[in-house]
């Protein structure tokens, strides 16, 4: 599948650690897996803009991202990424939202891989507040029914055995992953 070269600019700047183009590569080939090669156009829009602007210190990503493009079901699939769950019963909003999360029931070393991304674009945030504030977004995703609005039950634990491993190592004393700048 052919990436913009605009939308490949913004997922390849040099602040972005886990939200870069391997993570679109990634979402987008979950997407055609599921729906075939031809992904509908809103859902396809949605897909390579949803982390187009990506700025860690921000509250508005998705806002910011949703405006980038003019297709309004992309816009508001892009949104539904902010919380991650689905801002209606389409189809695509729930196969958008089940490969955004899809690293989260990786194998284990992949997910600590991306664990330790993440820490590294919030290098900003102190070790206790990223514990605390990582924690609270770990147990959010603990707390519901299902991570996942598909039905992918060994993926289904296995990220929860990730989540749950992750939580566990944050609210230890043990250093957590390097902070240092990308």
């Amino acid at each position: 599948m052919q990436i913009p070269p605009e939308v490949l600019q913004r997922y390849s700047e040099p602040h972005r650690c886990y939200h870069t183009v391997r993570h679109l590569r990634a979402v987008l080939g979950a997407l055609t897996r599921w729906c075939g090669p031809t992904l509908p156009p809103s859902l396809l829009l949605a897909a390579l803009w949803h982390d187009a602007v990506y700025d860690p210190k921000a509250h508005d990503n998705e806002e910011q991202s949703a405006a980038l493009v003019s297709d309004p079901r992309a816009q508001q699939l892009i949104l539904a990424t902010k919380k991650h769950e689905p801002l209606d019963d389409g189809e695509d909003m729930r196969l958008l939202l089940d490969a955004d999360l899809w690293i989260l029931g990786a194998p284990p070393r992949t997910y600590r891989c991306y664990a330790r991304l993440i820490r590294q674009e919030y290098c900003h945030v102190p070790d206790d507040a990223y514990r605390a504030g990582r924690a609270a977004v770990l147990e959010r995703f603990l707390q519901r029914p299902r991570l996942y609005f598909g039905t992918f039950p060994e993926r289904e634990a296995r990220a929860r055995t990730s989540l749950q491993a992750e939580r566990v190592g944050l609210m230890s004393e043990a250093p957590i992953f390097a902070r240092h700048a990308p």
